[in-house]
């Protein structure tokens, strides 16, 4: 008996519906998979980055020369480590991000983030930290995110198992993105700053696919970790004529940011006298290791408390129980970009926090303000990093999830935005793209001097 042919075309289109749908599913559990890869790495990372703040604190009260010893020779190692060995990897790792996602397809688009020596950064970093430098780890994971994400993404396209349709660029914005929902866990956060940050300048299709992964990522870390914000214990509501607090607030920050992130960019030469500035190119662990006995000088004016990322200050301020001693938040500020200058593997994300934090903190005491002063610090935070960064969305949103603070989102933005607008008279270009243009015209000297040589 002949089946009829409307019902063999039912059945055959019921078919091809039904390998779509397989193909579909396959692909979403391979982008899972490597939001999970993403999630798990950045809570690795967290956990050895948390191990090495706390040793460092454990060691600099034990033996107070500790930094005097470890600061002056470890960094120069570093430096000669990242320089050897991953060269790439020196700095936030958000700038060599953006100069993959800049270059064309090629060799050389993946060279900065390489799997292999984008790894070297989390042990890099751990030591930075160990030794007492001011940086941070969020940076960081977005470089090793982004790696993660497009050697995965490599490895299953070259097995034909997913990702057909998925170029090299959206991989990378995924792995970023999600490795910064992972370290900060906020997935929101790492949305906003797959939109601002690194679609800034860049041509991305924006595939769903690309959010997916990103929110995975975050919510692959909620689950593990918990619903807990980075910076808990925060309380506050809004102030008394807040709009005053507000402009006020970003005016000082744009400000103390626009510098910051001017001085990140000119490096050490910029701010040495002419005569010095040739000795100090040739000479990277030289200063080095003159950067590691100013760290040491810093930490020991104030305690320790220019060490590492700034967390324990940041949270006791949001939670009204730390008081900042004059002048420790430009000495943070100042350890910071000494940090940056040395040429070292880590990020500025949390140390700019926590000077927004100090400065908050300092605001709130000179103007005699009590009950409300760790809301000065919560706008701080977010008026500090929006300025140094110019990505006003990210830094609000960043601010909001790590804390809690929703019901101070609208305040956040004004603030942040307000910031990063005087931040452009200090700073024209934002810090993250300037650097990343650097990378880019480093890699294409580097691609010329090959060329040149003569074949072995």
């Amino acid at each position: 008996m002949k089946t009829p042919l409307n019902l063999r075309y039912r059945i055959a289109r019921k078919a091809r519906q039904a390998r779509r749908l397989s193909r579909k599913t396959t692909a979403l559990v391979f982008l899972l998979a490597g939001a999970a890869l993403v999630a798990l790495t950045a809570l690795v990372f967290a956990h050895l980055a948390d191990y090495a703040l706390e040793l460092n604190r454990h060691l600099v009260q034990k033996y107070p020369y500790f930094a005097w010893i470890a600061l002056p020779l470890g960094l120069p190692l570093l430096a000669w480590l990242t320089r050897k060995y991953a060269p790439y990897t020196a700095g936030s790792g958000i700038p060599q991000v953006l100069a993959s996602l800049s270059l064309p397809q090629g060799s050389s688009k993946t060279r900065m983030i390489r799997f292999g020596q984008t790894l070297l950064k989390i042990p890099l970093t751990f030591l930075g930290m160990l030794f007492g430098a001011s940086i941070g780890r969020e940076g960081p994971s977005v470089q090793v995110g982004a790696a993660v994400m497009c050697a995965w993404g490599k490895w299953c396209n070259k097995r034909k198992l997913a990702f057909k349709n998925l170029r090299e660029n959206d991989l990378i914005a995924a792995g970023a993105a999600g490795g910064l929902a992972a370290a900060f866990n906020a997935p929101l956060a790492g949305v906003i700053f797959a939109i601002e940050e690194l679609g800034r300048g860049v041509l991305l299709r924006w595939e769903r696919q690309i959010f997916i992964g990103v929110l995975a990522a975050g919510f692959i870390q909620v689950a593990i970790q918990g619903n807990n914000p980075y910076f808990s214990g925060f309380h506050g509501s809004e102030l008394e004529h807040m709009i005053g607090w507000v402009l006020g607030i970003a005016l000082v920050c744009g400000m103390a940011g626009g510098l910051f992130a001017r001085l990140l960019y000119q490096g050490a030469t910029a701010v040495a006298p002419q005569k010095m500035r040739g000795f100090i190119r040739r000479h990277p662990l030289l200063l080095a290791a003159a950067i590691g006995v100013a760290l040491a000088a810093l930490g020991t004016l104030y305690q320790g408390q220019t060490f590492g990322t700034g967390y324990h200050e940041a949270s006791g301020a949001l939670r009204r129980m730390y008081e900042a001693p004059a002048g420790v938040a430009v000495a943070k500020w100042l350890a910071t970009v000494l940090s940056y200058w040395a040429g070292i593997p880590g990020g500025i994300f949390t140390p700019s926090l926590t000077i927004g934090a100090m400065l908050g903190e300092r605001v709130a005491t000179l103007a005699g303000l009590e009950s409300g002063a760790n809301v000065l610090v919560l706008l701080c935070m977010a008026a500090f990093l929006a300025a140094a960064t110019q990505s006003p969305l990210t830094s609000s949103v960043v601010v909001m999830e790590m804390t809690g603070g929703q019901n101070l989102l609208f305040w956040l933005l004004i603030s942040a935005i307000f910031a990063a607008q005087v931040s452009r008279q200090f700073s024209p270009r934002p810090f993250y793209h300037a650097a990343a243009m650097r990378f880019c015209r480093t890699l294409q000297q580097e691609e010329q001097a090959a060329a040149k040589q003569p074949p072995k």
